[in-house]
């Protein structure tokens, strides 16, 4: 098991009242899995991702990622386990404007002890594989939506996260793009890598192996 929520509520106070954005979740995600996250806007979709993501806590519950229980860790501790098997692709990409492509991919190798000539080949590696060699050195405001994406899931990748975490991945692409980019997650996770993603589309959906559909922040079953 690569990870599990148990009873997870998540909410804010407004006005003396509780606001849930998560109701009650509880998950078991096995390695190697592909799980599609639907639900109409609002439903906490984003949220549930950030919360496995480990970028947002939550009020009640318990979360285990890789025996590790993530509710009582400190904060350093469950940043340097983001780090080390999350890659996370977000719908805005992200993306750092002062930084180069190369840099920005480059950015999660800097974290790790690794030889420069190795994060060098890691990164020759991506831009290979994604085929923007050409764009190495520009800057994310010279990328069109589509080359950004394509950055930011190279970023994602870099480090061989056990975990991808995807946020409508295709959410800013065409639709050959979004083909190749769910093709690419499909081989990717035909590698061992566990992916969950959310998603609007029925068809992006039907790429991961069980779908989980939200309504007011609670599963339905």
């Amino acid at each position: 098991m690569l990870l599990q929520l148990n009873n997870i509520f998540k909410w804010v106070n407004s006005g003396g009242r509780r606001t849930f954005l998560l109701k009650d979740i509880n998950l078991t995600v096995e390695e190697g899995e592909f799980i599609s996250i639907m639900g109409p806007s609002g439903s906490g979709k984003t949220t549930l991702l950030n919360v496995v993501g480990m970028l947002d806590g939550f009020n009640e519950g318990e979360y285990n990622f890789m025996d590790e229980s993530v509710h009582q860790l400190k904060e350093k501790h469950r940043a340097n386990l983001y780090k080390e098997y999350i890659g996370f692709v977000f719908q805005a990409y992200h993306l750092i404007d002062e930084l180069t492509v190369y840099e920005n991919i480059e950015t999660p190798l800097l974290y790790k002890k690794m030889k420069s000539s190795e994060r060098k080949a890691l990164v020759a590696d991506m831009l290979d594989r994604f085929n923007i060699v050409g764009k190495k050195d520009l800057f994310p405001e010279q990328l069109s939506g589509g080359q950004q994406q394509l950055v930011g899931i190279a970023r994602a990748l870099i480090s061989k996260p056990k975990l991808i975490l995807a946020d409508e991945p295709t959410g800013n692409l065409n639709s050959k793009q979004g083909e190749e980019i769910m093709d690419l997650f499909k081989q990717l996770n035909e590698e061992g890598v566990t992916i969950i993603q959310v998603t609007h589309s029925e068809k992006n959906a039907a790429y991961g192996s069980r779908i989980i559909e939200l309504l007011d922040g609670r599963e339905i079953k």
